[in-house]
């Protein structure tokens, strides 16, 4: 089991990520998405206005871990996972590959290297869990159907110019870029960037998948709340629950 494999450092109000389990390529376990999770809930309920998402090594991550494949990742991907409300980017180099595919979509921004490669292998590998359906409404259809059907790479190029990526940069580069994109969000105003996100959010299709993980992830929101562990006290010991909405 990885553990420890999700860095995290805080300067000048941004939250740097970074997926650190180089020689396994980044790979991501199921312990890895609990604290990837954890990092985007303090992120969220911390000072800083801006997170950066990277990968060690050279590579940004080689996806989920087909060794320990992690069943919940959905709950590491922003905004589906964690609703987090401000401004995320992601900054990749090298192979960008099935989950971090997944991670990519679902992050408001991208700075890529120029040797970064986007692939998403699941049909080749034989399995699919359906949630990178989403990124129909993020890249054109066809780019979409052809990233996820045929299973071969698209550089970082190709990637820039349908929209994938925002920047693109000399490898070593991406997280320095990053940091300037996120240095500009931090002149603006944050309620204004929490508002537009969403309503961005409101107007982007769902895919099912999408959908279904966002409400397990209210569902779970409330079974792991004090008031819920009230309520099974109170009834073990035979009285009115005190909840507090919390």
């Amino acid at each position: 089991m990885a553990e420890g494999c999700i860095d995290v450092a805080s300067a000048d109000g941004i939250t740097l990520l970074t997926i650190n389990r180089v020689p396994k390529r980044n790979a991501m376990t199921a312990a890895m998405c609990d604290e990837l999770r954890a990092a985007w809930l303090a992120f969220r309920d911390g000072p800083d206005r801006v997170a950066i998402l990277a990968g060690a090594g050279g590579t940004f991550t080689a996806g989920a871990d087909l060794s320990s494949p992690p069943p919940r990742f959905w709950q590491a991907l922003p905004d589906v996972g964690v609703e987090i409300g401000k401004p995320v980017i992601a900054a990749v180099d090298g192979p960008v590959i099935g989950l971090g595919v997944t991670l990519v979509a679902f992050c408001d921004l991208c700075v890529a290297s120029n040797r970064a490669r986007f692939v998403y292998p699941e049909a080749r590998v034989g399995v699919a869990a359906g949630a990178i359906a989403s990124i129909v409404s993020r890249v054109p259809h066809k780019i979409a159907l052809e990233l996820m059907l045929l299973g071969e790479p698209i550089e970082a190029q190709r990637a820039y110019e349908v929209g994938l990526v925002n920047r693109l940069t000399e490898p070593g580069r991406e997280v320095e870029v990053a940091r300037l994109l996120a240095g500009q969000m931090m002149r603006g105003a944050p309620l204004v960037h929490r508002f537009l996100k969403r309503m961005v959010q409101q107007t982007l299709p769902r895919s099912p998948i999408e959908s279904m993980y966002m409400a397990q992830s209210e569902a779970d929101w409330v079974a792991r709340s004090q008031d819920a562990q009230e309520g099974l006290r109170a009834f073990a010991e035979r009285r009115p629950p005190r909840f507090e909405g919390r």
